[in-house]
């Protein structure tokens, strides 16, 4: 049975290989990804950039196209597993998204909130949801200007994110003890069986989740009674491998690599880094990159493209902007070092939250805009921020689709396309991921190969 993954932004594939990542969801792009052999297919929807009204009528939309899709094909809607595939940080439209895709996609019987990314430190225990052991609403993603929250507790948090709506007394908890059993003995695995086979219309569920075996053991369990029961999933990356329960990648991350374009002498191209995530992590990350005698910055500064955005005629001065850091980043090429793109780190001021993500789109567009004029001189690019990596596929180069190519340290994926002008794969670098040491350790990584 085939998974059909609605990523919120282009980094949930952090844990599989494989499979086709779709940035358009028209009739021809869908049937080509159903064509391929892989059971996954990752939809990206990149909602999680996006105002809650915008994020259902883009939710609704690429619904409305599987549909007709289905309809054309003589598929059911019942002969797919669907997964809302969101922040193991908890940010984003966790509740809402569901709520939309039961409206076009349900009836369920119910939906599984499992935020556990097992391979980024993020767990589930008691019901609380943890970031390397700390509750995650008392880390800098939980005090998100715009996807903030109060509680761990996930059921306390499904009632603050629905406002109400959903309450937390209602809400079913399936435990790692329950898990482990169900793991260890047939007839708890048959207790496991019979409480899915009772869930019915569309009952929230949390579940636990610290070791690979918890959400393998739920996995199993879920396909045994998937003829007669329909589950909807939101899930954080670590529940989508094992749902589709690949088997290990027969590529390894020197064979990853090894993906680096050549140039006319038959070697490496150079690669660049962009980060346009403005979380606390991120912006430590890049400053350990900065310090290293490889790398040289060059900022973009986030005040002046603001201001030059409310001109009402601002093409000019955007050329002009472009031109200045084109010429920096081709200095430092010049001198063989890796560029570092990176928006400048002031917190700009709005007076809304819709205002606020509408300029993180016109910057991230910017951004990749810049990167494409300069990417026949590069070989890779490592692109931090899950916004910034899909304005950059979509806006920047215009992919209707990539392929995943796997992961070269856990949760940091390659990607490529079948372009023949812009074919260089990519190192997808979520915002919330690694220590303060990851971003340097993964360019070493790409850079090992001379």
């Amino acid at each position: 049975m085939k998974i059909i993954i609605f990523d919120d932004d282009p980094t949930g594939s952090q844990t599989v290989y494989g499979c086709p990542l779709l940035l358009n969801w028209d009739e021809h792009n869908l049937e080509k990804a159903f064509k391929q052999s892989s059971p996954l297919i990752f939809i990206l929807a990149n909602t999680r950039s996006l105002s809650s009204v915008l994020a259902v009528k883009k939710t609704r939309e690429i619904c409305s196209s599987i549909k007709k899709f289905f309809l054309r094909q003589g598929y059911s809607k019942d002969d797919f597993f669907y997964i809302s595939r969101g922040d193991s940080t908890l940010r984003g439209h966790g509740v809402l998204e569901p709520a939309i895709l039961e409206e076009e996609l349900g009836p369920f019987d119910a939906t599984f909130h499992i935020p556990a990314f097992l391979e980024g430190g993020r767990t589930t225990e008691n019901g609380i949801h943890y970031l390397n052991g700390i509750p995650v609403h008392t880390t800098d993603f939980g005090h998100d200007n715009i996807f903030g929250f109060s509680t761990s507790n996930l059921a306390k948090w499904i009632e603050e994110k629905s406002f109400g709506k959903i309450q937390a007394k209602n809400i079913l908890h399936v435990e790692i003890k329950q898990l482990d059993m169900a793991f260890n003995n047939e007839d708890d695995f048959e207790s496991l069986l019979k409480f899915l086979s009772n869930l019915e219309n569309n009952t929230s569920v949390v579940v636990d989740a610290k070791l690979p075996h918890h959400l393998e053991i739920l996995a199993s369990a879920i396909k045994v009674v998937s003829k007669e029961k329909r589950f909807l999933f939101r899930t954080a990356a670590s529940f989508i491998n094992s749902l589709s329960a690949l088997p290990p990648n027969p590529q390894d991350a020197a064979d990853l690599v090894a993906l680096k374009l050549k140039n006319k002498e038959c070697k490496y191209k150079p690669g660049l880094v962009m980060v346009g995530s403005h979380v606390k992590l991120a912006t430590d990350q890049l400053k350990v990159l900065l310090i290293d005698n490889s790398c040289e910055g060059v900022e973009i500064p986030v005040s002046k493209l603001a201001n030059i955005f409310a001109l009402e005629d601002y093409q000019q001065a955007i050329l002009e902007l472009e031109h200045t850091l084109l010429s920096e980043i081709d200095d430092i090429l010049g001198i063989e070092k890796i560029p570092v793109l990176y928006t400048s780190r002031e917190e700009m001021k709005f007076s809304a939250c819709p205002e606020r993500m509408n300029f993180g789109l016109q910057l991230a567009e910017f951004m990749a805009v810049l990167v494409r004029k300069i990417t026949n001189k590069l070989g890779y690019i490592i692109s931090k921020g899950g916004i910034t990596t899909q304005i950059l596929l979509q806006k920047g180069f215009n992919f209707n689709h990539v392929n995943l190519k796997g992961q070269v340290l856990p949760g940091l994926s390659i990607v490529t396309s079948n372009s023949d002008q812009y074919n260089l794969p990519i190192v997808t670098f979520p915002g919330n991921l690694g220590n303060e040491k990851t971003l340097l350790e993964v360019l070493k990584l790409m850079e090992s190969i001379p």
